[in-house]
């Protein structure tokens, strides 16, 4: 082989889209020029962008095909009756359900947080009451509403798309279609709407489990008084810090039941399959919920 073609690269990417498996093989060929021409690195650029072009068509095709679907959600809609039953079972499921590991994640990170902040209180001047004022900010406007609900997006999240890719590929739902029933509305509306009432009050007992645990981790360590916990727990409160956390979590609520009524909805294949959207609603739940939560803070808090 000549020198200047002696360095090749191969890439190959296998990209599963519905029934199709798109594979491409590219095959780059890096030469040395003796004069050390900058235009042989060109195809490798060429390459990327065509790599780039293809993740990006795939990114749109979902983003459109997500919305096609949120708006067949309303189409042919049940009797209220039947949506009421659904809506409270699904409250259960995704609320009640999930009460105990957001309870317990919230005590003990209220905990650390109040522990950590009196760690970092190096100056004499600070009051210690300030302490339990950084406390309640921090849980009320930041780790109850964001890292509970990646918590949620994590355990609701996987069981939403888990349970409708299991009933997709053992073609329930195309009984459904088949006996005139949208079942989109029928089996995703409810989950949302239940996500949208369950998960703020989900949410607000954890602001309060969040707090208690700053309180006990306070006075069980005796870094200060239950009187002074409460005089900065009491101090300067402002109302907009809980409606902005309640905006923020009606947004994460509806991210996380609607992207894993997604993933499981189109599920194609079997087990193997079932899985792998459970994964995806997982990861880009999460993903969504990182990104609401900078435009959030950044349109309302600016």
């Amino acid at each position: 082989m000549p020198q200047e073609e002696r360095d090749t690269v191969i890439v190959v990417i296998n990209n599963h889209n519905d029934k199709r498996i798109m594979r491409f093989l590219f095959i780059l060929r890096i030469k040395r020029y003796k004069d050390k021409n900058c235009f042989g690195s060109l195809p490798i650029f060429g390459g990327m962008l065509f790599l780039l072009g293809r993740i990006m068509r795939g990114y749109i095709f979902h983003f459109g095909k997500y919305w096609i679907f949120m708006k067949s959600l309303f189409l042919k809609p049940e009797k209220f009756s039947i949506y009421r039953r659904q809506v409270l079972k699904e409250m259960v499921s995704i609320g009640y359900d999930s009460l105990g590991i957001a309870m317990l994640m919230s005590v003990f990170m209220g905990a650390v947080l109040t522990i950590q902040s009196v760690h970092n209180i190096v100056n004499p001047l600070v009051p210690m009451w300030a302490v339990a004022v950084v406390t309640r900010d921090a849980v009320i406007l930041e780790f109850s509403p964001t890292i509970i609900c990646l918590i949620l997006a994590g355990k609701v999240g996987s069981s939403i798309a888990s349970e409708l890719g299991t009933m997709r590929v053992t073609e329930q739902i195309d009984a459904l279609e088949i006996m005139g029933i949208n079942s989109a509305g029928y089996l995703v509306l409810p989950k949302i709407i239940a996500a949208l009432i369950i998960i703020p009050f989900v949410i607000t007992l954890t602001m309060v489990a969040g707090i208690f645990g700053g309180y006990l981790a306070a006075v069980a360590t005796d870094i200060m008084t239950p009187q002074t916990f409460m005089r900065g727990i009491l101090d300067d409160f402002l109302v907009f810090n809980y409606v902005f956390a309640m905006i923020k979590t009606v947004s994460f609520a509806f991210v996380i039941a609607s992207i894993a009524s997604y993933q499981g909805f189109f599920t194609k294949g079997g087990a193997l399959e079932v899985g792998q959207s459970s994964t995806r609603a997982v990861v880009w739940g999460n993903i969504m919920i990182i990104i609401l939560d900078y435009v959030l803070t950044q349109l309302l808090l600016s």
